[in-house]
């Protein structure tokens, strides 16, 4: 008895060394993809302790040692080879920071290897990407988590507390969410970005995926996950000369049985934003920023009373991505079904993006089954 208790202990000893199961220790993630400036974020987070980057796949060698050479990594971590990493360097976790087109074949790789994964926003180019990736996730029980940069603001969740669980401006009747800045080229995103962002197959379209997205994330999450009636959507290409094989400007509107949602996803605001307006039948709630939150309740015919918050950051692991998902894969917390980073909301988001595609597409109201 006494030999086989020391041959498990030797064992899972060895299984702790081999595969990082240790939940003392960092998470060991991989990255895939250089390509999304969004990718400074993990280099920044890894400092923090929950995480240890331990592999890189970049085939672009020059892009691989501009990112090393900033963020003083090794090129010994940098491979050109998706399934060479994989099994050279065994990650729990890797990130995805290439074309939303390639989080499908990050999924195919890493979900038979009992790999998790996260992907930048949105989780899919298509419903048909989606639910292939849906699939492995579920075939290979693995966390298929994907990551928005408003997800992380204060103001977001506060918002909820208000309209949720406080009930304190009555029954939702609209929400409005406007994403986004005066366009890729016009801010200096990265060559390399730049090249798949503004191409409709690698990006899955224009404005209306990339910032629409955040819209759609966060009314999934506020409706409990209730698909809307009907989805209209208007699209439009405002800047040829800088976005000439994709749209730039787009209006997505949601109706619920008892609601209505504008969404406005743009690369033309003069000023860059991320906010939200909730109105309820006695008041309304502004999340102008990451930190800025106002609350109205009405009185009168247009009178009301306010109150301004300056909000300070979530605490850990709710204010970081990368720190999140660590938690996530050492179950020290669980998901909601339908938050903000769960894969039943992402679905969800990637449904109602189709549709509002086809929408623009056929200049028609497209009702969802």
């Amino acid at each position: 008895m006494r030999k086989k208790i020391v041959f498990l202990l030797s064992l899972l000893l060895l299984n702790t060394i081999l595969y990082g199961q240790n939940t003392d220790q960092a998470l060991r993630v991989g990255i895939i993809g250089l390509t999304h400036t969004h990718v400074h974020w993990i280099f920044g987070s890894e400092p923090r302790g929950d995480i240890e980057i331990v592999g890189i796949v970049e085939p672009n060698k020059e892009l691989a040692q501009r990112y090393a050479d900033e963020h003083n990594f090794s090129m010994d971590l940098v491979y050109t080879s998706l399934d060479e990493m994989l099994d050279k360097v065994k990650p729990e976790a890797v990130t995805a920071f290439g074309t939303i087109y390639e989080h499908l074949q990050v999924v195919e790789a890493a979900a038979p290897r009992g790999i998790h994964v996260m992907v930048e926003k949105p989780l899919a180019v298509s419903i048909d990407h989606a639910t292939k990736m849906k699939a492995l996730a579920e075939e290979y029980k693995i966390h298929l988590l994907t990551n928005y940069e408003t997800t992380w603001y204060p103001t977001t969740h506060k918002a909820y507390e208000i309209v949720k669980n406080k009930n304190k401006i009555g029954a939702i009747r609209k929400i409005m969410v406007h994403d986004g800045h005066k366009g890729p080229k016009k801010i200096g995103v990265n060559e390399e970005f730049l090249d798949w962002l503004t191409d409709p197959i690698q990006n899955g379209g224009g404005a209306e995926v990339d910032f629409g997205c955040y819209g759609v994330n966060i009314l999934s999450w506020f409706m409990d996950g209730k698909r809307p009636n009907s989805v209209t959507a208007i699209s439009q290409q405002l800047q040829p000369e800088n976005n000439p094989k994709v749209n730039d400007e787009s209006i997505i509107l949601l109706q619920y049985d008892d609601a209505v949602a504008v969404i406005q996803g743009s690369w033309n605001w003069p000023i860059g934003r991320k906010d939200m307006e909730i109105y309820g039948t006695v008041g309304a709630v502004y999340a102008d920023n990451r930190h800025d939150l106002r609350l109205r309740i009405s009185e009168g015919y247009d009178g009301y009373q306010e109150e301004v918050m300056k909000l300070e950051e979530r605490k850990a692991p709710y204010d970081d991505p990368f720190s999140l998902l660590a938690a996530v894969i050492r179950e020290e917390i669980t998901l909601n079904e339908f938050d903000l980073n769960s894969l039943e909301n992402n679905m969800l988001v990637v449904e109602i993006l189709d549709a509002a595609k086809k929408s623009a597409e056929t200049k028609k109201t497209i009702f969802l089954k």
